[in-house]
Formats: structure tokens, sequence, C-alpha cells
């Protein structure tokens, strides 16, 4: 086959990329991650930075050597001592960390934090091509054993209270009929009933997924955590009936939306503005918390543990709840309510 001679197009080198084409690439891998995974992204490189930066007194660059990630761990992870638990990075650093808003607190990292930070540092070693430090025996046997300490030490991760049906009905009950508590009547039960939407599901709720159907509304999650390729699957429809669908339909007729962003901020007057934010979400479970005197730890992940304990204590069939949620792993979901579960076992009644 003979190809047509092009005299405007320069043929490229099969070996090498433009400088347009690198743009592009990025693009892509920018526009294809989530606003959240690329906000911690950010968060941790900063970090890694500005602890850099103060640690060694010259700009960080890649690739870093495997001394340096050791440093940063044995900086930030807590180990026993004849003194009690101790880390190595310096008071006066530490405390710089903190007043240029690098750090939220004094003190070691979560052990969540630590492998978050080191997980960011490996992918953009991965991405650049260079040689990961992250990658080193000795940096992986170190993270290994740290993590078996604060496991032997009970240092494990705090999950945030489940939102149940009874603590949901109390936050309901202060979402009076002003604009505001319709929106966060419906915004509170669209995630709950719906599988326990994520924050950002529910910030990126949108007009052109959602369609009326006889019992309700049914909803369209096109993309998601489980489900960032956007396959075409049957679980992607979720139903949204009975008082979710009731208070749908009121917070729709409300505030007059037929198209874009389902649930948005409401100004003074009961004005709709903008879509919400995720952490708008987040502020909305706690605010209504506070106001149903409801004690614990919530926050919006709260809807989602709440759904999948609540359909383990009503013994609704996993595959059923995992439908719903969009979880892939079942230890996850058996996760939420294994302990529910547990306490309401005949086997943890034998002597009576």
């Amino acid at each position: 086959m003979r190809l047509p001679s092009l005299r405007k197009t320069p043929a490229l080198q099969p070996t090498e990329l433009t400088d347009v084409t690198q743009r592009a690439v990025e693009d892509l891998l920018r526009e294809g991650e989530s606003q959240n995974t690329l906000t911690s992204y950010r968060g941790a490189l900063r970090y890694w930075a500005a602890w850099y930066g103060m640690r060694y007194g010259g700009q960080i660059g890649l690739p870093l050597p495997t001394a340096c990630v050791l440093q940063f761990i044995v900086d930030h992870a807590e180990r026993t001592t004849a003194k009690g638990l101790v880390s190595e990075l310096p008071s006066e650093i530490d405390q710089a960390l903190v007043r240029a808003g690098y750090k939220g607190r004094l003190g070691a990292m979560t052990h969540n934090t630590l492998v978050h930070r080191i997980a960011v540092l490996s992918k953009a070693h991965q991405l650049r091509e260079l040689k990961n430090p992250c990658h080193d025996p000795k940096v992986r046997e170190l993270l290994s054993r740290t993590r078996k300490a604060y496991a032997k030490r009970g240092a494990l991760p705090q999950k945030k209270d489940a939102l149940t049906q009874d603590p949901l009905q109390a936050l309901l009950v202060t979402c009076d009929d002003s604009p505001r508590g319709i929106r966060d009547r419906a915004l509170l039960l669209f995630a709950w009933a719906s599988g326990g939407r994520r924050r950002s599901e529910v910030a990126g709720a949108d007009m052109q997924f959602l369609k009326r159907i006889p019992d309700g509304f049914s909803y369209t999650l096109a993309f998601s955590k489980t489900n960032q390729s956007g396959a075409d699957q049957p679980e992607n429809t979720k139903p949204v009936l009975g008082p979710a669908a009731d208070a749908l339909e009121a917070w729709l007729q409300t505030s007059g939306i037929t198209s874009g962003a389902i649930f948005r901020r409401v100004r003074k007057g009961g004005h709709v503005g903008e879509a919400l934010s995720p952490a708008a979400v987040r502020d909305i479970v706690k605010m209504r918390c506070a106001l149903a005197g409801v004690e614990g730890d919530f926050s919006a992940h709260s809807l989602r543990s709440g759904f999948v304990t609540e359909a383990g204590r009503q013994k609704v069939p996993l595959a059923e709840t995992m439908a719903m949620t969009g979880h892939h792993s079942v230890a996850t979901v058996l996760g939420y309510f294994r302990t529910e579960a547990t306490l309401s076992s005949a086997a943890a009644r034998l002597l009576k």
C-alpha cells in the first residue's frame, strides 16, 4: 500500500515523544484521576518537598536515594524505647512544618498517613521511569516491621461510626421545610438509600444520570471509585425509592433544578447556587449530627458504613448489599458489620 506524501506534518520518531505528546499524555493521566486522589497526591508531594528542604537544606529532586526514604520513615514512625514512644523528626522541624501548614499537628504520623506518603513518592518515581527507592528491600522490610509494631501496640486505624437507621432518622428530624432543610433531607436519604454513596459521588450527582421510574427514581452511577473505567455494568443503576424518592422529588420541586448538579449550595433567601463540594457533604453530615445531638465520630463515610451495617442487621443477602454499594471485596463489606453480627450471634450467648 502506497501512502500519500505529507508536506505539513513532519514524521515522528517511534522511540521518542514530542513535547506536545508528552503534555497530552500528562493531561490524560491527570483527567483520568479522581479529584480527591489528585488533591491527596499534591499534598503528599508538597510535604515531601518541605520535609526534604528542612531536613537536608536543599531542593528535593528525583530519584531520591534509599537512605532518604529510610530517614523519612524513622522521622515519622513511632517506636518503643525506654523513654516511651519516640520518632526521629527534630522538634524544631516538626514545629516549622505545622506552622507552615504542611502538617496538621505535632508528633508522629498515623501509620496510614505514613504509608500513603511512601506510596505517593513511589508513584512519582514510577511515572518518571526512575529507579524507585521505595522498592528497595530495606524500605519494604522496614515498612513491614513498622506495620507489625503498630499492630502489636494496638495502634489500629480508627473507623468512623456508622449512621445506621436510628441515628439517621434523628438527623432527618433536624431537617425543616426551609430550602436548606429540604436539600439536606434529600441529600442524606439519597446518599444512604442508594447504597451508601461516597461524598464525591453525592457532590458529583448529575441530573443527566437521574431517571424517573414508577416507584421513584433510578440513578446511574457512571463513574465511581470501584468503577473508574466507566464500564457498563448492571449494578451501576441504583434505585432511589420510598422516603428517599419523596425527599428527592421535594428538593427538585423546591430548587427548580432540571439539569446539572443535583445537590447545590443554598444561599441567603433560599437562592440555589453552584454544586456542593465533597467537603460540603461532609460538613452537612457533621452539622446535622450536632443538631440532632447524636454522639460519636461521624463523617460523610458514616452514611456508607451505616447502610452496610444496617443491611447486615436486617439480614440482607451479601450479594444484594454489594450490588448497591459497588464493593468488589467481600472482606471489605464484612468489615463493616462483622462486629454487629458477632454481638447478636447465638454463639456469644452460650452461657445463659
